[in-house]
């Protein structure tokens, strides 16, 4: 049996997962309380050794808003979040948690207990601290969305950290065919099963690159957009943000039933348009969409393949902006020979191609939102 001895106060939010706790630890003081009982300052903060909170006991803009509380909380207590399809950016919010955990709807008491004494024992927590989630999506097809979130991706692992690349066009993605890689995510028949996902799971999944990031990629299949459910692909996220320092996700421009939740879990919302009148106008839609469905998103608009010097036949960086009727946050210059060469040889521009252009203005780009997101951070703090 875990020892969970060193839990003496247990809040509990949702009625059902009252009696799992009493199961799981029968020792400690169990309090039940609504979704937003919590909501009090940290020094008027009761001291809880145990937060357990029912994924589905309210919406999930208020059980976020519960967590945000709790990140407030001095010390935190251990916190387990309960549920079999948790919402992207309500994950997201928890893994904020110094000492957190996810638990399987499923799940037993003793699975209860067990992450418990593993939360409160001397161990770290289960989670990953401070990932970052980046998603890409094309305006059109063909804008070059799939090779700047490779090069991404490929930038992140060469400094070290833990990287992913996520391909969500699941019908006919092209991350694995540029990379040289295989396509080992079977999305579609985990769909049935969506709560069964799990880390190892999710190690199956994965491909190594050459690039030193992990590829999480499904097989073509023309009708797997009908086939894969958004509980999987929600959960494969969640997963991923609690195992890797950056996930990067490749997001089909098309709407899915699974796209807000992907983009509104997303740190970052890069929409990447080439410098074509139709590709500039389906941007500038796209960006409009995403900022009315998701108010807090703030999509950056990325041009690619710029010129060297302005063609007669292409708009102007000032004229791409008056279609896009906003600023360009960043732009990537074209080099073909280099994009073409390291697709033929399979792996990231950055592996074959050090000195491209592409290589400069992808790390450019990066630094500039990394810097962003930090002072942000620093005056959340």
């Amino acid at each position: 049996m875990s020892d969970v001895s060193a839990v003496r106060r247990v809040s509990v939010i949702g009625q059902r997962l009252v009696l799992l706790a009493r199961e799981a630890l029968p020792a400690a003081e169990i309090e039940i309380f609504a979704p937003d009982a919590l909501y009090m300052p940290a020094s008027g903060a009761q001291a809880v050794d145990l937060v357990l909170i029912d994924g589905e006991s309210a919406a999930p803009n208020l059980l976020a808003a519960e967590i945000e509380a709790l990140i407030r909380r001095d010390p935190q207590p251990a916190v387990v979040l309960a549920g079999g399809h948790l919402p992207t950016g309500l994950v997201k919010a928890f893994l904020r948690l110094e000492r957190s955990d996810l638990l399987d709807a499923r799940a037993s008491s003793e699975d209860l207990a067990r992450i418990v004494a593993a939360l409160t024992g001397k161990g770290p927590g289960a989670h990953r601290q401070g990932t970052r989630c980046w998603s890409v999506v094309g305006s059109v097809g063909g804008a070059g969305a799939t090779t700047i979130a490779i090069e991404i991706a490929a930038l992140a692992a060469s400094g070290g950290a833990r990287a992913c690349l996520v391909d969500l066009n699941v019908a006919d993605g092209a991350a694995a065919a540029y990379l040289g890689a295989k396509s080992n995510m079977l999305l579609a028949e985990a769909s049935s099963d969506a709560a069964r996902i799990d880390a190892a799971l999710l190690e199956a999944f994965a491909a190594q690159t050459s690039g030193k990031f992990d590829l999480l990629a499904c097989p073509r299949d023309p009708l797997a957009f009908g086939k894969v459910g958004a509980d999987a692909v929600c959960r494969v996220l969640e997963i991923a943000c609690a195992t890797y320092d950056w996930v990067i996700v490749d997001v089909p421009r098309l709407r899915q039933p699974w796209t807000l939740d992907v983009l509104s879990g997303s740190d970052e919302i890069l929409i990447v348009s080439e410098l074509t009148v139709p590709a500039l106008l389906s941007a500038r839609a796209l960006a409009g969409d995403f900022e009315s469905d998701l108010p807090q998103a703030k999509p950056r608009l990325v041009l690619n393949r710029l010129a060297n010097r302005v063609l007669a036949s292409s708009p102007s960086l000032s004229e791409a902006e008056k279609a896009l009727e906003r600023k360009a946050y960043g732009g990537i210059t074209s080099d073909w020979e280099a994009a073409a060469a390291s697709v033929n040889l399979g792996g990231s521009i950055r592996q074959h191609r050090p000195r491209s252009k592409i290589v400069r203005d992808v790390s450019k780009l990066v630094e500039a939102l990394a810097a962003e997101s930090a002072a942000r951070d620093l005056k959340a703090a």
